[in-house]
């Protein structure tokens, strides 16, 4: 290896060991574990009535991203894998990278097995029918005496 190789390779690992040790410090959502957490919209729509769930996942390969819905939750897990091949001196890295795991709330009964998503652009949408709620009124019959 070159003198002028070793310098960078030298500079490249302790520039992420600085990071390592003082880079979550400065952050600023304030913590930064290993991963990240992608931005979401989420809005609700009338005919048919429906929640949206926009996720920002530019960079992100669809094939490691994975959906689930639990009740009222809606789970989106992947990874964004890292950039490029290794021997690069960065002088800035900003693009977040590893695994995510975002649990997005939604404010109504949904029927998850009509939900349907799609991939363009790097924004993952995903449409949940909201479930429709039934009024449902029933007479209770009166029994004299005793207990029921």
């Amino acid at each position: 290896m070159s003198p002028d190789r070793d310098l960078f390779a030298n500079f490249d690992r302790m520039r992420r060991e600085i990071d390592e040790l003082f880079g979550d410090a400065f952050e600023r959502t304030g913590f930064r574990g290993r991963g990240f957490s992608p931005s979401v919209d989420v809005f609700y729509q009338d005919d048919p009535a429906r929640a949206v769930v926009k996720v920002d996942l530019a960079g992100i390969l669809i094939d490691d991203v994975a959906l689930e819905i639990r009740g009222r939750q809606l789970l989106i897990s992947g990874q964004r894998r890292a950039a490029g091949p290794e021997g690069r001196l960065f002088q800035q890295i900003e693009i977040e990278h590893g695994p995510f795991r975002r649990t997005v709330e939604l404010g109504a009964d949904v029927v998850a097995e009509q939900a349907r998503a799609s991939y363009e652009d790097g924004m993952l949408v995903v449409e949940v029918p909201l479930a429709r709620r039934e009024h449902v009124s029933r007479r209770v019959p009166i029994e004299e005496g005793g207990e029921p």
